[in-house]
C-alpha cells in the first residue's frame, strides 16, 4: 500500500500506509478509547460523517464477522489507527479490517501516532479533518478542508425511509430510527417485544395511530438540535405512551421538555466510562458515543437526573417527574460490552406494564 495524509483543521499533518478504500475524505475528526469493538464502531451510524480514531494500538487483529454489525452499510467517513494487524485470527472470521473497508468504500490509514493525535483532540476539541493520498498539493487539500462545510443532515442520511417491522409475541415498540444500532433490536428479540422500527420524521399522530404499548427514541449523529420536527413528536406522545430514550434520543428528550445541550470539547466515545446512578449510588460501566450533551443548569423542574458521569459530572440520564418517560446519554445494548446496564430494557417494559395497570388496561 502506498502513503496516505491526515490533515487536521488546525494545520497539523500526519503521514502513514493507506489501506481500505482509495478514495479522499473529509470529516469531523474523533476518537474512540474502546479496547476491541472495532467493527460495531465503525457500523455505528452515530460516527456518520466522523473520521473514527482507535487509540488502542493494535486494530484488525480478529478480522470482521457476520455477528457483531451495528448496521450492514457504514457511513462513518475514515478509520485511523495505530497499528493494522497484519492477519485476521478468530473462529469467527469472514474477512479481514482491509477487505470490509474496500468493500464499504471507507478509506483507512495506519502507521500514525494516535497518542499524539488523541492528545490534539483533546486540547482543542473535534476539528475538520482529511484523508488523501500522499501525491495531491497539502496547500490544495488545506485549502479545500478550511473551505469544507460538513453537513448537519446527518440523522436523515442514516434514518430508515420505510417503516419495518421485528416480529414478536410480547411488548409492542415503535421505534424511532435516528440512526440505530441493530443491538437495541437484538435486546428487544431477547425480550420477544414485537418492534416497529419508523423513520426519524414520524409524526405523534401516526405513532399513535400503530397503537403501540410504549416509543424507543433511538441513538444517531450529530447535532440533536438539528431534527426539530423530533421535539413536536415527542411532545405530542409524552403522558400517552411511555417513552425511553437512548443517547441522541436522550438529547431530543430533553430538549422536548425545555432543556438545552450543547458541544462538547471532544466527546464520550469508548466502552469504559463510569456512570452513577444517583438514586442508589451503583456505579455502571457503560458503552458511549456522542459529542453533545445536556446542559445541567438548562434543565427543568419536570425533568430529574438519575444518572453522572463520575469523571466530568455531565448528566447521563433524566427521568419525567410527572410521565413514564426516562432517558439515558449511554448505551444499555453496549454492543461491545460491558453490559452492566442492558436491565434498563427491563425497566422499560416493567414501566409500559405498570402504566397499563394504572390505565386499567
Amino acid at each position: 500500500m502506498g502513503k496516505r495524509l491526515l490533515i487536521l483543521e488546525d494545520g497539523t499533518i500526519f503521514e502513514g500506509e493507506a489501506f481500505g478504500a482509495d478514495i479522499d475524505v473529509t470529516g469531523e475528526i474523533v476518537f474512540n478509547t474502546g479496547m476491541t469493538g472495532y467493527q460495531e464502531s465503525i457500523t455505528d451510524q452515530s460516527y456518520n460523517g466522523q473520521i473514527l480514531t482507535f487509540t488502542y494500538p493494535l486494530v484488525g487483529n480478529y478480522g470482521i464477522n457476520r455477528d457483531d454489525y451495528e448496521s450492514i452499510s457504514p457511513t462513518c467517513k475514515g478509520v485511523v489507527i495505530s497499528e493494522h494487524a497484519r492477519r485476521a485470527s478468530n473462529w469467527r472470521t469472514q474477512l479481514s479490517l482491509d477487505e470490509f473497508l474496500k468493500a464499504k468504500n471507507i478509506p483507512g490509514i495506519s502507521g500514525i501516532d494516535t497518542r499524539a493525535l488523541t492528545k490534539i483532540i483533546r486540547q482543542h476539541g473535534t476539528m475538520k479533518a482529511t484523508m488523501a493520498d500522499d501525491g495531491d498539493s497539502v496547500d490544495h487539500l488545506k485549502d479545500q478542508l478550511r473551505a469544507t462545510v460538513l453537513p448537519t443532515n446527518n440523522i436523515e442520511q442514516v434514518s430508515t425511509k420505510t417503516a419495518y417491522p421485528a416480529p414478536g409475541v410480547g411488548k409492542s415498540i415503535v421505534l424511532v430510527d435516528f440512526g440505530l444500532k441493530h443491538s437495541i433490536l437484538r435486546e428487544f428479540s431477547k425480550r420477544n417485544a414485537n418492534v416497529t422500527v419508523v423513520p426519524h420524521d414520524t409524526t405523534a399522530e401516526e405513532i399513535l395511530s400503530l397503537n403501540p404499548d410504549g416509543v424507543m427514541l433511538s441513538n444517531g449523529p450529530g447535532d440533536p438540535t438539528d431534527v426539530p420536527h423530533a421535539l413536536d413528536m415527542i411532545r405530542g406522545i409524552q403522558g400517552k405512551i411511555p417513552i425511553f430514550g437512548i443517547c441522541m434520543g436522550h438529547q431530543l428528550f430533553a430538549l422536548a421538555n425545555g432543556a438545552e445541550t450543547y458541544k462538547m470539547t471532544f466527546g464520550h466515545r469508548g466502552f469504559n466510562h463510569a456512570v452513577r446512578e444517583i438514586a442508589s449510588g451503583r456505579v455502571d460501566f457503560t458503552s458511549q458515543n456522542h459529542g453533545y450533551a445536556v446542559k445541567r443548569d438548562s434543565l427543568p423542574d419536570c425533568l430529574m437526573i438519575t444518572h453522572e458521569e463520575i469523571n466530568d459530572k455531565s448528566i447521563e440520564g433524566v427521568r419525567h417527574r410527572d410521565f413514564p418517560a426516562f432517558s439515558v446519554q449511554f448505551h444499555p445494548d453496549a454492543a461491545p460490552g460491558p453490559h452492566d446496564a442492558d436491565y434498563l430494557f427491563d425497566d422499560f417494559l416493567e414501566m409500559i406494564d405498570a402504566y397499563q395497570a394504572e390505565q386499567g388496561r
